[in-house]
């Protein structure tokens, strides 16, 4: 950060340009008598402009005023707009962002002269909700204006501090999510002895913990006015979030977009503290090449190493040394979050545990230690045979190949012979163009030459003609020897001496040996001969012995996902009886067809996203693929009051669906899901919004508005009621012996409120591609 600092300031050039366009377009866009109304809007930021604006703002090692000459200017409340249309249009094209509707709906210059005096008031902005029935504890809801403030504020806060939190910070940052996360534990934690989670006790948020985060924000920032401006958002109840809940990064209403980032910096005082540990363990053990172990062979050094993720406010710390050693980093973790954080440690959730032989429970996966030949099996008899079998008829159809192309080069040479010796019987002469002597050269010696290495390619051959040109040799007697000339004799010398070399069976072959080596530097062998069986036998030995030795000297991790937990969910949401089979969710059936597999499709595509990066993935396949795709099929056979035969008949198990036109597909086929793994490892979305969530179209006309979508300007809307699943199964998910642990909820307050949305955005959230998040949840339309 310093050495962009330095950079920055080192171009004066740069920063005063910037600058000066910024308060160019503040001047154009405050309001003036004097200003025409087709005055063209300011343009969106772009994020190096913003960092080099705010970096521009560093001053005795602090940032200043950051809200009166960066969140309030309009180029940057339009860049958040813009971040916000993004999102809620499914990561669509910032492009097709319209900056002079943006003006126009939120009034950005009203907006930034609010915030530039101090006279942005954050409870105006807030919407109470409460729930259905008047029971229970409402909901803040911030509206399309607070937003944008919430979103400008946040990226203000992300080039202030996203360079500068460690890299075991987890969640809420660009590129470092949940999958990230679950990335290092596979690829660098080696060898863990002891490994602990530090559970925290379920609490809100206070007030104490607000006047915390405000002197970690005061160590780097020195602007009251956003200091305020965050402590509004506490106050109203905007921003709330509770430790050890289920609530944080699941994309609920009840979460806003800044959580993510105010945690990170609550708890970059630990990190930094972890980070120090693990450094200082890192110097009392020194690592140790190879060149400094005398036998290397027979010794096997595994230095002391710590290991630690956080994803938001969940930690978790590994280490390879002793457990007296896990014993201190857990008294040090724990006594640093109760004594600067005053966070409530549960003792009985952070106790430590055996790596070798305990599971643990870290983000929704399941950690296991186990052997390299657990994660990479070797394979069994039977695949063994499939692939030599595979292999021979590679071979066969590679010889098959290369006999027809003999063939067509026989009966092409007879046929240029023929029609030569033809030509020449008439006295006909040849005249070309250019002399082909030296192709026909080429290709006659690249015929002789193949011919010939098939020759010397076949042991039998060469053995018969062996035995002939060595049998009766009558040369080798003295007597005759003598009465020889002696360049016969020399000659028949050399002559026998190439047949022992090219020839004898059992001696090394020159030519084939360079050749087999180029062959194996190529990889394309198609099965070894019955000569290099040894060889082959040697290099299985070797792999074996190396195999042996990892299993016995290294442990690596095993991510697998909780199937019992996923079972339960698809059990409790009603997508499978008591007894484990599909059945149809009922309250679907009011639903269209497409928006009914639509739902079921977010749902699987979801929960494929989530896991795909487990080793037992191949079983969330038969969950998603089994369990919620018949479920979708019976609810639609319920809906038409047919048979499942029918259903499959008509839909098909891909699930077809008719637009009018062509045939959609949105369920995840099977070849989908089969090449679906690890190797797209972006931040999942969360599966728990569409697994509680069912909007439900009204059968009558109400006059609706525009779509209550960020920044969407259309007006073909439908209002559609939000149910909850788990108000309708009656099940109340704080009691964890009827709910399924870990899986969070949405609020109860959005049940049965009604949304108009346009056909775009409800396929987006029955997709799973924007989750309630993404939409105005003030602009509701109350409906008895």
């Amino acid at each position: 950060m310093l050495s962009n600092l330095r950079r920055h300031a080192s171009n004066p050039v740069r920063v005063s340009q910037i600058l000066s366009s910024l308060r160019s377009q503040s001047a154009s866009a405050s309001p003036s008598l004097s200003d025409e109304p087709s005055q063209p809007p300011p343009n969106p930021i772009s994020k190096s402009e913003l960092e080099t604006l705010i970096l521009n703002k560093y001053e005795r090692h602090r940032f200043r005023d950051i809200v009166r000459d960066v969140v309030s200017s309009p180029p940057v409340l339009l860049s958040a707009c813009r971040n916000l249309f993004s999102r809620s249009h499914g990561g669509g094209d910032p492009a097709a962002f319209e900056t002079r509707s943006a003006c126009d709906r939120l009034s950005i210059d009203e907006l930034s002269l609010e915030l530039k005096e101090d006279r942005f008031d954050v409870r105006a902005r807030c919407v109470e909700m409460r729930p259905f029935g008047r029971k229970g504890e409402p909901l803040i809801v911030a509206d399309l204006k607070l937003k944008v403030v919430m979103e400008a504020v946040r990226m203000a806060l992300e080039v202030i501090y996203d360079k500068r939190f460690v890299t075991l910070s987890y969640g809420g940052r660009v590129g470092m999510g949940r999958h990230t996360a679950i990335r290092y534990l596979k690829s660098s934690v080696e060898n863990p002895n002891w490994w602990f989670r530090v559970g925290l006790c379920r609490g809100r948020f206070g007030p104490r913990h607000v006047e915390k985060l405000m002197e970690v924000f005061a160590e780097k920032v020195d602007d009251r006015i956003l200091l305020d401006l965050i402590v509004g958002f506490f106050d109203s109840g905007v921003v709330r979030f509770e430790f050890g809940g289920f609530c944080m990064g699941r994309g609920f209403p009840q979460e806003s977009c800044l959580d993510s980032m105010l945690v990170n910096v609550y708890f970059h005082g630990l990190d930094r503290e972890i980070q120090d540990l693990r450094l200082e363990i890192g110097r009392s053990n020194p690592r140790y090449g190879r060149e400094e172990i005398t036998d290397t062979g027979r010794v096997f050094y595994k230095p002391v190493k710590v290991y630690a993720v956080r994803y938001l406010d969940e930690i978790l710390v590994i280490t390879s040394g002793s457990k007296k050693l896990a014993l201190n980093l857990k008294d040090r973790v724990v006594d640093y979050l109760e004594g600067n954080l005053g966070v409530n440690v549960d003792k009985s959730e952070t106790a430590i545990h055996s790596a070798v032989s305990e599971k643990m429970e870290f983000i929704g996966m399941v950690l296991r230690a186990v052997t390299p030949s657990v994660l990479r099996p070797l394979m069994s008899e039977k695949a063994t045979r499939a692939r030599k079998k595979y292999l021979r008829q590679r071979e066969m159809r590679a010889l098959e190949l290369k006999n027809a192309r003999e063939t067509i080069r026989k009966k092409l040479g007879l046929k240029i012979f023929n029609n030569l010796f033809k030509k020449l019987k008439r006295g006909k002469k040849f005249e070309f163009e250019y002399n082909i002597e030296d192709e026909v050269r080429d290709i006659f010696r690249e015929w002789a030459g193949e011919t010939v290495r098939e020759f010397f390619g076949s042991q039998e051959e060469c053995w018969r003609w062996h035995r002939k040109l060595t049998s009766g040799d009558f040369l080798s007697l003295k007597r005759i020897r003598d009465q020889l000339p002696g360049e016969l004799v020399e000659a028949y010398d050399r002559f026998q001496e190439n047949v022992d070399k090219y020839l004898m069976p059992g001696r090394p072959n020159k030519i084939f040996e360079e050749e087999n080596i180029i062959e194996g530097n190529r990889g394309d062998e198609v099965e070894e001969t019955d000569g290099d069986d040894s060889d082959g036998e040697q290099e299985d030995r070797r792999r074996y012995e190396e195999r042996t030795v990892e299993d016995l000297t290294k442990l690596c991790m095993k991510v697998d996902a909780p199937i019992r937990l996923v079972r339960e969910a698809v059990r409790m949401a009603g997508f499978t009886n008591s007894m484990g089979r599909p059945r149809p969710i009922e309250l679907l059936c009011c639903l269209e067809d497409a928006e009914i597999v639509k739902w079921y499709a977010g749902v699987g595509k979801r929960w494929l996203d989530f896991f795909c990066c487990c080793h037992n993935f191949k079983m969330v396949k038969t969950i998603v693929n089994y369990h919620l795709r018949f479920s979708c099929i019976l609810t639609l056979a319920e809906k038409h009051e047919s048979t499942k035969r029918e259903a499959i008949k008509h839909y098909t198990k891909h699930l077809k669906v008719s637009n009018g036109k062509v045939d959609e597909v949105h369920f995840p086929t099977e070849r989908e899901i089969k090449m679906m793994g690890d190797r797209n490892l972006s931040d999942p979305m969360p599966v728990d919004g569409v697994l509680c969530l069912a909007l439900l179209r009204l059968a009558f006309d109400v006059p609706s508005g525009s779509c209550v979508a960020h920044f969407c300007d259309r007006e073909d809307t439908h209002i559609y009621r939000v149910r909850l699943l788990q108000n309708h199964l009656n099940v109340d998910p704080l009691n964890e012996k009827k709910w399924v642990k870990g899986m969070g909820v949405i609020h109860n307050s959005l049940n049965h409120k009604c949304l108009p949305l346009c056909s775009r955005h409800v396929s987006d959230l029955f997709l799973g591609r924007i989750s309630l998040q993404d939409i105005d949840c003030t602009s509701y339309v109350d409906i008895p």
